[in-house]
């Protein structure tokens, strides 16, 4: 009978998944074209929006989590699960960039109202401390329809040469390929399968030999205890605070969430849900934590985007608005709104000149904390606990830790991820 049970239970998972069809969160096999059947939650939220009623926060979620279940695109081997944050900028953006070019006012309305709702929408899934693709979806197209709209309506002016397309072109790719490098590992630290693996053979017999003499000034020291998992933990907070006050030495303290322990700078990322190695933030527009292996690519990154765009706001200009620089065009462009060509170009421009705004601010103060050799996270901490020093306003916070003077920050930022630098028991008990 044993063996009769194996085969019944194998042989669905044997059985090969069509395009069409896949396992959905319950388990069970489900087809794309059945997307709208059996689901009483919606069927039940129809009925509601149709008579006017309001629904329940628990019932939109349990909607919302049905439909990016179901939400596929048929693939070899089963259908494959589309994330629904991506789908909006697809959508919104091109109608919400053709309505802006039909007349000046509507163009100032949309303007205006995108940065309002791309704010409410960060703040919106940062409080819930939620990974979204929504900012990713939203640059990536971004690049991509810009580019669409500038070889449709501004290259067949005849104003743009080929030399300048190629540039132009050759910073798109560089853009790509930086965002990618970006993309990659910002420095993860592993995430031991058990606490025992955490630590090495040389860290626990240096705590086992000099664990007596170090924590004799500490309230509460068994120095006659076992190195149990309870014990390392307890030694590994101790030696973190005994190393805090001393700026010059390598500070380590014990995450609890990945049960690791974590050299100094790093920090426990709550929407990645794992450390990174001297943690800067977590940047919605790569959907990844920007850390010690990729904060020189997402610095590359921000810098030929913002010569890319400007160099394509010149071009754009240049060929809608002859005859005027491009500083005096952006603001006064008589005529343009008369061809809709023309129209949806400069709506184009000015929806990049916001996003190169907020970009280059973004640039700015990254250029800033390098050379005070701060992270964003230690900029925060500093204001929450007010031991930084505010300088011009308060753009310029320098925490005084790390700072070793412009060219030696520098110089260090420019090794990130270049030399890996062992911490040695010795230096955390």
């Amino acid at each position: 009978m044993k063996p009769v049970k194996k085969k019944k239970t194998e042989e669905p998972e044997l059985e090969p998944l069509c395009c069409c069809e896949y396992i959905d969160r319950n388990g069970e096999k489900n087809h794309v074209a059945a997307c709208l059947c059996d689901c009483q939650d919606l069927d039940e939220g129809c009925d509601r929006w149709l008579t006017c009623k309001s629904m329940q926060p628990e019932t939109c979620e349990r909607i919302m989590d049905t439909i990016s279940d179901r939400l596929r695109i048929p693939w070899l081997r089963g259908a494959k699960k589309v994330n629904i944050s991506i789908i909006p900028p697809l959508v919104l953006l091109p109608v919400f960039l053709h309505v802006a070019s039909w007349h000046f006012l509507l163009g100032v309305l949309v303007l205006t109202s995108l940065p309002v709702l791309a704010l409410w929408y960060y703040y919106l899934t940062h409080r819930r401390k939620e990974q979204t693709l929504f900012f990713l979806s939203l640059g990536l197209f971004s690049l991509g329809y810009m580019y669409y709209v500038f070889l449709r309506e501004v290259v067949p002016k005849g104003q743009v040469g080929s030399t300048q397309l190629a540039v132009l072109t050759c910073g798109l790719l560089l853009i790509l390929l930086a965002l990618y490098r970006a993309k990659k590992n910002p420095g993860y630290l592993n995430n031991p399968a058990s606490n025992d693996k955490s630590l090495s053979s040389s860290q626990i017999e240096c705590l086992n030999k000099k664990g007596q003499e170090k924590t004799k000034g500490f309230p509460g020291a068994d120095a006659s205890s076992s190195l149990n998992n309870r014990t390392l933990k307890d030694d590994l907070k101790v030696s973190s605070r005994m190393v805090t006050g001393s700026p010059t030495k390598v500070k380590e303290d014990w995450c609890a969430k990945c049960q690791l322990v974590r050299p100094a700078r790093a920090w426990h990322c709550r929407i990645c849900g794992i450390c990174v190695r001297r943690m800067d933030h977590h940047c919605v527009w790569i959907n990844s934590c920007v850390g010690e292996s990729n904060h020189q690519a997402f610095i590359l990154a921000l810098l030929i985007f913002l010569l890319t765009s400007v160099y394509g706001i010149m071009l754009t200009l240049d060929t809608i608005c002859r005859d005027r620089s491009v500083f005096i065009a952006l603001f006064y462009c008589p005529g343009v709104y008369t061809n809709y060509s023309s129209a949806l170009s400069f709506t184009c421009v000015w929806y990049c000149v916001i996003i190169t705004a907020g970009m280059a601010y973004i640039f700015l103060i990254q250029l800033i904390n390098i050379s005070y050799n701060v992270t964003e996270r230690e900029v925060q901490q500093a204001l929450r606990q007010k031991t930084g020093r505010r300088l011009l306003c308060g753009l310029i916070v320098d925490t005084g830790q790390y700072n070793r003077g412009f060219l030696r920050n520098w110089h260090q930022f420019s090794t990130l991820g270049t030399h890996s630098f062992p911490h040695p028991a010795e230096d955390i008990v």
